[in-house]
């Protein structure tokens, strides 16, 4: 009946729904070999500054640690962790009173042999990203790089799916002005 529909819905949303068991320690260090580098990356993306990614994601898989007795399958493990990490990054920004950092001063390269102009065009593109407000920013690297959908996102940042949407949109419209200039 609707207590079945209700479960297919949150297992579509989160993944695989399973009986209320804790993780064990093994299982949550192989969730975190499979998300660290994700993790990290996200968190060089709000802050920009490698070393304090580093802070940042291993005070996130300490809260995750001391947390994970409470996980639950019902959240995919990466939906969990990123959901601590903006917190995480959120709970840096507030103690520090910083809003924004400087700009990226080093994105990184592309491998692929691009061109010099090829990589100009990267670079823009990085310190458009770089400009946007926080939430709009969290929003459009998930949503793109990440490939997390807008419920998931939702969950991750706190928002509405209708104020995640309009999240994206801001962004949206902020990069092409950014990069038409």
């Amino acid at each position: 009946g609707m207590l079945f529909r209700w479960e297919e819905i949150l297992q579509s949303i989160f993944g695989k729904v399973s009986d209320d068991i804790p993780m064990t320690r093994e299982e949550f260090i192989s969730n975190v070999r499979s998300e660290q580098k994700h993790l990290r990356m996200y968190l060089l993306g709000l802050c920009g500054d490698p070393a304090l990614a580093d802070d940042l994601a291993q005070d996130c898989l300490m809260k995750a640690y001391l947390a994970s007795s409470g996980y639950r399958s019902i959240f995919k493990f990466s939906t969990w962790l990123l959901k601590i990490a903006y917190n995480t990054f959120l709970d840096h920004q507030k103690l520090c009173h910083v809003r924004k950092r400087s700009p990226l001063e080093s994105a990184p390269e592309p491998h692929d042999g691009c061109t010099s102009d090829a990589s100009f065009e990267y670079q823009s593109l990085y310190q458009a990203l770089d400009s946007l407000a926080g939430k709009e920013k969290s929003a459009i690297m998930l949503f793109y790089i990440y490939g997390f959908s807008i419920r998931e996102i939702s969950v991750i940042m706190d928002e509405s799916g209708p104020a995640v949407r309009k999240q994206l949109q801001r962004a949206r419209l902020h990069l092409k002005d950014k990069l038409e200039k």
